[in-house]
């Protein structure tokens, strides 16, 4: 098994986090903050959009399983990376498109993926590659939201599903829902 790690930023962290809990290969997914100014912020503070973080997950992956560059094209497929610092009605930078490589080689793979998925777009990937910087996981309740509080959340009851199938539909092969039911 080869443990790697994979930074990114797509909107709402309790949508990405959901899609990524269903993806083979992942062995845990973390929400939290980077890519900031402040200090251990807080989630208010995030929300605020004044500390300069973005809303992101760390997911832990079993290379073997999963390559980097697989877990892009999921990214792509499952957030819209073509909007300014928005993600639906979630404005402002704290919902940016980022991914944060933890070496050169992830770096090179985001720039591919990028140009790699480019054609599947109407319009051009605002996508950010961003330095990778302090990781402050989220609080308590952030994590593993949609297995819980996230079921009766009425904006995740209308964002996450949606997400979950496109996975399950473009990427059956690699959710762990869709390969438990064949």
């Amino acid at each position: 098994m080869t443990t790697q790690t994979a930074t990114l930023a797509g909107g709402c962290f309790w949508c990405t986090e959901a899609v990524y809990n269903d993806v083979i290969g992942v062995q845990q997914v973390e929400s939290g903050y980077i890519g900031g100014n402040v200090p251990d912020p807080t989630y208010k503070q995030v929300c605020g959009g004044n500390t300069g973080h973005a809303e992101a997950i760390r997911v832990t992956f079993d290379g073997d399983q999963i390559s980097y560059g697989e877990l892009l094209d999921i990214f792509f497929a499952t957030h819209d990376p073509t909007t300014l610092n928005r993600q639906g009605n979630d404005v402002g930078t704290q919902y940016r498109s980022a991914i944060f490589p933890h070496d050169e080689a992830q770096a090179t793979e985001a720039r591919a993926a990028i140009e790699r998925n480019a054609g599947g777009w109407p319009n051009p990937i605002v996508t950010t590659i961003e330095p990778l910087s302090t990781w402050y996981p989220a609080e308590d309740y952030h994590q593993e939201y949609w297995n819980g509080e996230g079921q009766r959340n009425p904006y995740c009851l209308s964002v996450i599903p949606p997400k979950l199938q496109k996975l399950r539909k473009s990427f059956a092969a690699r959710s762990k829902a869709q390969t438990a039911t064949a």
